[in-house]
C-alpha cells in the first residue's frame, strides 16, 4: 500500500515538472517570435493634397463686392502632407484646369507659379492664389479649378483631394432684410450702404427698428451731400473728380480709379445723384 502511495506522489511531481517545462519552452518561442518580428514603419510616398471638405472643394467664393479700394488680393487655399516630415524644404505642384474653368488667367488672376516651397519640418502650408478685381466681376461670376500635380516630392494618389473650385466675383445680393429697411435695391446703393456704414447685415426684429434706422440716416445724409461726406471722411481715401466741368462726377477710392461710380446732376432739383448700374438714380 505504501508503495503504491510513493508511486502516485512521483506520478503527480512529473506532471508537475512536465508541465512547468511545457510553459517555459512555450514562453521562450513567443519571446523569440517577438524578437524576431521586424518592427513596421510607415514607408509610404509622400503625397499632398488641399485641406478643404467636400463643400468648399466644390466651391469656395472669394468677392471683391465689399471693398471698392482694392485692385488685387490675395486666397490663400490650404495644402496639407500625407507622410512624413522631412528638415529639408520640399515643394509642390499645382495648376489650372482650363477646360472647366471660365477665369482668364492675367486678367482675373496671376498665372500660378512653376512650384510652391514645402517648408522643411512642416505638414502644412497655403497655396496663395493672387486674384485681380476686374470691372466684369461686376456683373458675372467667373471660376477657375486648381489641381495639384504629383512631383518628385510628393504624390497625389487621393484624386478626390487634389481638386479645389474658387469662384471668383464684385456682385452683391439683394439680402432678405434690405426692402423693410432701405426700400428699393441696387447694387452700387448696396455698395455706397456698406462703405457708408461698414455693416453687412440688418437684423428683421422691431426692436432693432432704432439701430437700423440709424444706418439707414446715415446713408441717406451721403447720398443727399456726397461732396460734404467725402471732406468729412478723408480716412476712408474717396475722390470726387469731374471729367466734364461739373456736369459729372466720379466716385471713386484713390487706390482704384478705374473702379467708379458715376454722379450727375439732376436738371430739375440741382443735385447731384448717384446713378446705379440700371441707369436710374439712387435714393
Amino acid at each position: 500500500m505504501m508503495k503504491l502511495f510513493m508511486d502516485s506522489v512521483k506520478h503527480l511531481n512529473f506532471m508537475k515538472y512536465t508541465k512547468a517545462l511545457c510553459i517555459c519552452w512555450f514562453s521562450l518561442i513567443v519571446v523569440s517570435s517577438c524578437q524576431k518580428a521586424p518592427l513596421e514603419t510607415y514607408n509610404h510616398h509622400s503625397n499632398i493634397y488641399f485641406s478643404l471638405d467636400s463643400v468648399l472643394r466644390d466651391s469656395m467664393i472669394f468677392t471683391f463686392a465689399y471693398d471698392m479700394s482694392k485692385t488685387v488680393d490675395t486666397f490663400y487655399i490650404p495644402i496639407q502632407i500625407i507622410g512624413h516630415r522631412i528638415p529639408s524644404d520640399r515643394s509642390y505642384r499645382a495648376y489650372v484646369e482650363q477646360d472647366s474653368s471660365t477665369a482668364i488667367a492675367g486678367q482675373h488672376y496671376k498665372p500660378l507659379e512653376t512650384q510652391y516651397p514645402m517648408p522643411g519640418d512642416q505638414g502644412r502650408d497655403s497655396l496663395p492664389l493672387i486674384v485681380y478685381n476686374t470691372p466684369d466681376l461686376e456683373n458675372r461670376s467667373v471660376s477657375l479649378l486648381l489641381k495639384l500635380r504629383e512631383n518628385e516630392d510628393f504624390g497625389t494618389e487621393n484624386l478626390q483631394r487634389i481638386r479645389a473650385k474658387v469662384i471668383l466675383s464684385a456682385q452683391l445680393e439683394q439680402p432678405e432684410w434690405w426692402s423693410m429697411w432701405l426700400g428699393s435695391y441696387s447694387r452700387v446703393k448696396h455698395e455706397l450702404f456698406y462703405l457708408v456704414t461698414e455693416q453687412r447685415s440688418l437684423t428683421m426684429a422691431g426692436i432693432d427698428a432704432p439701430r437700423n434706422l440709424y444706418f439707414r440716416d446715415m446713408l441717406t445724409m451721403m447720398l443727399n451731400n456726397p461732396f460734404t461726406w467725402v471732406n468729412d471722411h478723408p480716412e476712408k481715401g474717396y475722390l470726387l473728380t469731374s471729367p466734364d466741368n461739373g456736369a459729372t462726377y466720379h466716385f471713386y477710392h484713390q487706390d482704384n480709379p478705374n473702379r467708379t461710380i458715376l454722379l450727375r446732376r439732376n436738371s430739375g432739383t440741382g443735385q447731384y445723384t448717384f446713378i446705379d448700374e440700371n441707369g436710374m438714380e439712387v435714393r
